[in-house]
């Protein structure tokens, strides 16, 4: 952090206590604001133009059986994306966020218009075979995420809410969380969109296996190798979100991390780019097993714990209404000072 967005956080700190209040009484909300300020060097924060981008993907271990539907339902959804009749579409809609499908990497090109094209490929390859992707589109998407956050400062967008869509994804992220916590497949695997106890059984037994295979092969642990890990067991949605965190470090956008798969995508970008943690806002913890332990790694806590494991950036765009409640006591609260009251100190 340098001079300017320490001075701002500070700004922002001492602007809050300021406000005819206990101090801290916001909490998180509080903190939020000063880490927006931090970010951008600047204590006036405004959040008046917001988007979620969600990434849609197609991941090869489907053919695992790891799903109850299959992929065919990505290109639906991001169709019904377009459409704007999804549910985030339509929290979005309340939430005055604008939604931007982005096609990463279906098995198919889409025959409609209405998607941000940043394909890397048509699905990634079945990771129970062979390496989902090689380390180059790995770094392909992720690159693609950057540029995304880089087209979305230059519209005006404040800040960015991240979301995925892609049949198959809660078992990628599942593997990459096992490999990036060194933690069993059991430990970090849920049941995604309503798996049965055998089919969750048989999601797990394909994460041990893959994961543990290639920390053998690669001769080392794939904690240490965030790309990799990428490129063996992950997805092009996780690597563009992935992008997308470190790219709002680089252009100074606050990110707000989704669920669980969203998470894990913000773990590998702290694990490429630490710097890249200082852009990134929790919105709220994930129903998946793993979805604190991965926040824990981050250093950061949920504004919301609802329960909620929907995706498509649901969770992070439910968290902008609370930001804006927060900036409007941020920007039109009385002062100790206006109401003749000493200034609150911590005791």
């Amino acid at each position: 952090m340098d001079k300017k967005q320490l001075d701002a956080a500070n700004a922002a700190q001492k602007k809050w206590d300021s406000i005819a209040k206990p101090l801290g009484s916001l909490g998180l909300l509080e903190d939020s604001i000063v880490r927006i300020a931090a970010l951008t060097g600047a204590s006036d924060v405004r959040l008046d133009k917001r988007c979620v981008l969600v990434l849609c993907a197609d991941n090869g271990i489907v053919a695992e059986g790891v799903t109850q539907t299959d992929s065919s339902v990505t290109m639906s959804v991001a169709q019904n994306l377009v459409r704007r009749q999804t549910s985030v579409c339509r929290m979005a809609a309340a939430a005055r966020c604008d939604v931007y499908p982005v096609d990463m990497g279906m098995n198919t090109r889409p025959d409609f218009a209405g998607l941000i094209d940043k394909r890397v490929g048509d699905g990634t390859a079945n990771f129970a075979k062979e390496p989902a992707m090689t380390r180059e589109m790995a770094q392909t998407a992720i690159d693609n995420g950057i540029d995304l956050v880089r087209e979305m400062k230059s519209r005006g967008y404040d800040i960015i809410a991240t979301g995925e869509m892609g049949i198959g994804n809660t078992t990628t992220s599942s593997a990459v969380c096992a490999a990036l916590l060194d933690l069993p497949a059991e430990a970090v695997t849920g049941r995604g969109s309503g798996l049965s106890d055998e089919g969750l059984q048989r999601k797990i037994n394909v994460i041990d296996r893959a994961v543990a295979r290639y920390i053998e092969k690669n001769a080392l642990s794939l904690r240490e190798d965030a790309l990799g890990v990428l490129a063996a067991v992950g997805g092009f949605d996780i690597a563009g979100m992935a992008g997308i965190f470190i790219g709002g470090a680089r252009y100074r956008v606050p990110i707000l991390i989704d669920g669980f798969i969203s998470a894990v995508a913000a773990l590998v970008a702290a694990r490429i780019e630490p710097e890249s943690v200082i852009a990134m806002l929790s919105s709220h913890v994930s129903g998946e097993p793993a979805g604190m332990a991965v926040l824990n790694e981050l250093g950061l806590a949920p504004i919301i714990t609802a329960g909620m494991r929907l995706g498509e950036g649901t969770g992070a765009v439910a968290a902008l209404p609370l930001l804006d409640l927060a900036l409007a006591v941020y920007h039109g609260s009385s002062s100790f000072e206006d109401i003749g009251v000493a200034q609150y100190t911590p005791q």
